[in-house]
């Protein structure tokens, strides 16, 4: 039984022990360390159909500029690393940004491209315990097939496991999507022209 299993149980099995844990975070802490199994790696995988080429899917994935774009409303901005153009295989990028109202840092590097058809972030410091995002591309009779898998650590121990069901898988997922909205949007318009050369 992995930590998130048993919390989700607790959540939806046990609403009188819930309700007496709740409220004190610190005896819903001791509730986890004494009962439950620290093993937890949240996964998000998600799939998003491009009607483009797969190297200009590729490398939309992969420019600043364009996931500058997609965060405005989280005023996103690279701010160290790579802050322009196409990020690649052994480059840092630095972005800075308003989650849950507080500004924060998160720096990530290009640890895997085997152009066109995958690459790998992984984070090197930030608000997460840690997180390997990959992207797999596959060209299609439809279009080109982008994969999403984001596997994350929630930071804070239990209270980041209670914060990931509570709220932070959802709010990561939301994220990703739009993102990936953005990615498809230029890929099959002309808005592709502004990113690459």
């Amino acid at each position: 039984l992995t930590v998130r299993e048993a919390v989700h149980f607790t959540l939806k099995s046990k609403p009188s022990l819930t309700v007496r844990l709740l409220p004190t975070s610190i005896a819903f802490c001791r509730f986890l360390r004494e009962n439950l199994v620290w093993e937890i790696m949240p996964v998000i995988k998600l799939k998003t159909l491009i009607n483009a080429p797969i190297d200009r899917v590729f490398d939309l994935a992969r420019s600043i500029d364009l996931h500058a774009d997609s965060m405005t409303k989280y005023d996103e901005k690279a701010v160290n690393g790579v802050t322009k153009g196409l990020i690649g295989l052994g480059e840092s990028v630095t972005w800075e940004a308003v989650h849950f109202g507080v500004r924060q840092k998160l720096t990530s590097i290009i640890t895997l491209s085997e152009r066109p058809d995958r690459f790998q972030d992984k984070m090197v410091s930030g608000a997460f315990s840690g997180f390997t995002h990959d992207h797999f591309l596959e060209q299609t009779t439809s279009g080109t097939l982008f994969k999403d898998i984001f596997d994350y650590s929630s930071p804070l121990g239990p209270i980041g496991v209670l914060a990931d069901i509570l709220f932070l898988e959802k709010y990561m997922t939301r994220l990703l999507n739009e993102r990936n909205q953005i990615i498809k949007r230029a890929a099959e318009s002309d808005e592709w022209k502004r990113y690459l050369p």
